[in-house]
């Protein structure tokens, strides 16, 4: 059993996106808690009638708070923290899950358009894919326009994915990818909640663990399975979509420069092992 957990605050054709490839490529048994931080859209309603467990939040809350929400209400061995503008690929649970227990790692995360491995290739990528979208998106952001974007972008897409997969396998790289992040529950016996402080709370995460297995050795450092891939549409839901209302507990979150040093996020940094 896994627990997929995805904060929202509208994007509905995203939403419904998302959503459809869930069910087509999730091969586990799952269940999809969804926080809704007050949508009007409409995403609250679909993923009600859609038989998602619905946190309906009253104001639009940050990502660590919504993260740790979510894991109050998640029953499965397994926690998938995704975005909500993301495509999964082909049996991207079972493969992450079985990357991770091969190479003994309790957080990690599939490739995608932010990093594929390496520099070379990532800024190759990331490219392609602004080359793709930057026309398309004067034609809004309805569910047909993206999947174009996608189609676009990587052909057929489930012959991408296998392709990568056939070409990596189950291999890893320390690093993050933000936009999708595997944690056991080991994981978060070992590290807690998600640092409510931090906006990016994903790169915090990556640091924590980071820290804590060099001066622990009881976690390993975040990981990226370099033969699973998701999509992920980059923020389309922030500027081009329905404008999003501050974050309720905005007082309080603070940069990671307030909580890391610089020298602390050098030696930390993950490039070497991506370079």
């Amino acid at each position: 059993m896994i627990s997929i957990i995805t904060a929202v605050h509208n994007g509905l054709s995203f939403n419904k996106i998302y959503l459809e490839c869930l069910r087509k490529y999730t091969k586990s048994p799952y269940e999809v808690i969804i926080i809704d931080n007050a949508s009007t859209d409409g995403s609250r309603e679909y993923f009600q009638e859609n038989g998602c467990k619905v946190i309906a939040n009253d104001r639009n809350y940050s990502y660590p708070y919504c993260q740790n929400q979510g894991i109050r209400e998640a029953s499965g061995d397994y926690l998938f923290f995704l975005n909500n503008d993301l495509i999964v690929s082909p049996s991207w649970d079972e493969r992450l899950i079985k990357a991770a227990q091969l190479h003994g790692v309790d957080i990690i995360s599939a490739a995608g358009i932010e990093n594929v491995g390496n520099r070379k290739e990532t800024k190759k990528i990331s490219r392609a894919w602004k080359r793709v979208k930057n026309p398309l998106k004067i034609f809004g952001f309805g569910r047909g326009n993206l999947l174009l974007m996608q189609r676009l972008m990587y052909g057929n897409w489930e012959k991408y994915c296998e392709k990568l997969f056939e070409k990596f396998g189950y291999n890893v790289i320390e690093g993050i990818v933000g936009n999708n992040v595997m944690m056991t529950r080991r994981a978060l016996t070992i590290m807690g909640d998600w640092d409510e402080r931090i906006q990016g709370a994903d790169w915090d995460l990556f640091m924590r663990t980071k820290q804590r297995s060099m001066e622990k050795g009881d976690i390993k450092p975040c990981h990226i399975a370099l033969g699973v891939y998701i999509h992920h549409y980059i923020r389309m839901t922030v500027k081009y979509a329905v404008k999003p209302t501050p974050f309720a507990d905005i007082d309080k979150l603070i940069a990671l420069s307030d909580k890391w040093t610089k020298e602390q996020m050098i030696e930390f940094h993950p490039d070497r092992a991506t370079s």
